[in-house]
């Protein structure tokens, strides 16, 4: 497991959690639409599933998803961006934690969705680890839904490899989070994955 700073913290400058906060507040207040993926979650559960935002910020995917009636917990390392969260959307339970060490005390979840470039935002050296904590949490048959772009240090490749290294399948990928079909030259990545049943003995 990769013991270096996160990303999000090393690759950013001072104050850009703030920013970063202050500039979905206002993308809210305008009015744009911040529910692109919250939707395509709702599209492939069942109602009032049981939903983990994995790297979930200040929350815009978990409320939305909160508001389609499913049990949303979300999670993320950084407390400015929950304490957000907790201000501006009541409902679901937010927490501060690291996903590469991600041990809620939580029933399974039905899907995890980790949309906002968390894969990229990640620890370098820690994505292996972080898929494993995070599918620890889904129930057999659950699904993994990520998005990240493409031109950045972690590659698609790198990812595929750390997939298959945290014992998930690849189902689907697209170009886009709705559903535009997947090609080499696409600027963004949506995969989805599953998670198999345990083998025998392994614990979470």
């Amino acid at each position: 497991m990769g013991t270096s700073t996160p990303r999000w913290f090393s690759d950013t400058k001072d104050g850009h959690s703030e920013w970063y906060v202050e500039r979905f507040r206002k993308m809210a207040a305008d009015g744009d639409d911040l529910a692109g993926e919250a939707r395509l979650m709702d599209a492939i559960v069942e109602p009032g599933s049981r939903i983990l935002d994995a790297g979930c910020g200040p929350g815009r995917i978990g409320a939305a998803l909160h508001d389609r009636g499913h049990v949303v917990v979300g999670a993320d390392v950084d407390p400015v961006l929950i304490d957000a969260a907790r201000t501006d959307h009541p409902g679901p339970r937010w927490e501060v934690a690291d996903l590469s060490s991600l041990d809620l005390d939580e029933d399974p979840f039905d899907a995890v969705v980790m949309g906002g470039n968390v894969m990229v935002f990640l620890a370098p050296g820690s994505e292996v680890e972080v898929l494993r904590r995070v599918a620890a949490h889904v129930r057999p048959g659950g699904r993994i839904v990520t998005g990240f772009h493409t031109d950045r240090e972690y590659t698609v490749e790198q990812f595929d490899r750390d997939v298959v290294s945290a014992g998930l399948t690849l189902q689907q990928r697209f170009a886009t989070w709705d559903l535009v079909p997947w090609n080499d030259e696409a600027s963004f990545a949506v995969t989805f994955l599953t998670v198999s049943p345990p083998s025998a003995g392994d614990q979470r």
